[in-house]
């Protein structure tokens, strides 16, 4: 008896333990869950804030890029406009001719229906008696003369009507027009300006080069200064000249409105003597390699080459004539003119 009892109050109960901390582990992993979910929407919500953001902002890149297209073809829906309503007078003036014709001609039939009845009223008036076929008969024409009288009436209104739409179309073209020729002079003079101005300071640079030629608005400069002869790779001197000229071009560039659409051509021209080696089988190769050359090295100084445009017209377009060596040499050069696109 007494052994039992030692080992009834030696022996613990730890289910109660157990069931703690089961209890507090579960509740451990609601509140982990809990922690997850919410996470989880948090994250679901701030990713449609994200899309939604994105697609706003998609949606105004759309419709500046609308707006920037609109204000590059303005130029040209008024050219479109102006041509729509060119040929709109002119389809207006043929309606406007074939209407008259047709009035014409309906008033011809008007004389001449008023002439039978006038002859068959005096035909009749010498009979003491009518029949009932011919009072028919001057009923219908008499009708037929009121019906060609109230076309007559609706034509006559209609080619006022026409007229008046005609002169306000008139008006509106030439409105237009003026504002076109308003508009392109206005760029004709800035870009006349801006050429004065680079040309002006290009002699002044250049003047104490005599090989250094101006041709009406051109620069002409003798590809030995440039380049050594059968080749397109430029020299030192060469790069000192276009250093000049690229000076000059950016600081006039920098002033130039964004409007302006001017571009600088660089021509090359060479002799009438003939040349045939791996790189240049003609003159032609020999004369764009030059100009090509040219515009990368003014673009390697900064000059935009989106304003420069390269182009080779090998011997065919002189401007000395012979074979002399001064012709030749006169004949071997870049051509530089600042101008529109």
């Amino acid at each position: 008896m007494i052994g039992s009892r030692r080992r009834s109050r030696s022996t613990t109960n730890v289910w109660p333990g157990y069931v703690d901390a089961l209890s507090a582990l579960l509740m451990l992993v609601i509140f982990m869950l809990l922690v997850y979910v919410v996470s989880q929407l948090y994250l679901s919500q701030t990713l449609s804030d994200r899309d939604t953001q994105l697609a706003r902002l998609n949606a105004q890149l759309d419709e500046l890029s609308e707006l920037l297209g609109l204000e590059e073809n303005r130029s040209e829906a008024l050219e479109n406009q102006l041509s729509s309503l060119q040929e709109r007078n002119s389809s207006l003036v043929s309606q406007l001719e074939s209407t008259r014709e047709q009035l014409m001609r309906q008033s011809a039939m008007a004389d001449a229906q008023s002439e039978r009845i006038a002859s068959m009223e005096e035909s009749m008036d010498e009979q003491d008696e009518m029949s009932a076929s011919q009072q028919a008969m001057i009923l219908r024409l008499s009708n037929q003369i009121a019906s060609l009288r109230e076309q007559l009436r609706q034509i006559t209104s209609a080619l006022k009507l026409q007229e008046q739409m005609t002169a306000d179309k008139e008006q509106e073209l030439e409105q237009v027009s003026r504002r076109l020729n308003t508009l392109l002079a206005e760029r004709v003079n800035q870009l006349e300006k801006y050429q004065s101005e680079f040309f002006a300071r290009l002699r002044d640079i250049l003047a104490g080069n005599e090989n250094v030629r101006v041709v009406g608005d051109r620069f002409l400069l003798p590809s030995e200064l440039l380049f050594a002869s059968g080749s397109a790779k430029l020299g030192e001197a060469g790069r000192r000249e276009l250093d000049k000229l690229a000076d000059i071009l950016l600081d006039v560039a920098d002033r130039i409105p964004d409007d302006v659409d001017w571009i600088l051509r660089i021509d090359g021209h060479t002799d009438i003597l003939p040349i045939n080696t791996p790189r240049f089988p003609s003159n032609w190769e020999l004369s764009t390699a030059r100009a090509v050359a040219v515009v990368r090295y003014l673009a390697a100084q900064g000059v935009p080459e989106r304003r420069m445009v390269a182009a080779g017209f090998g011997e065919f377009f002189p401007v000395a004539e012979g074979t002399s060596p001064e012709a030749l040499q006169r004949n071997r050069r870049i051509e530089l003119k600042l101008t529109d696109r």
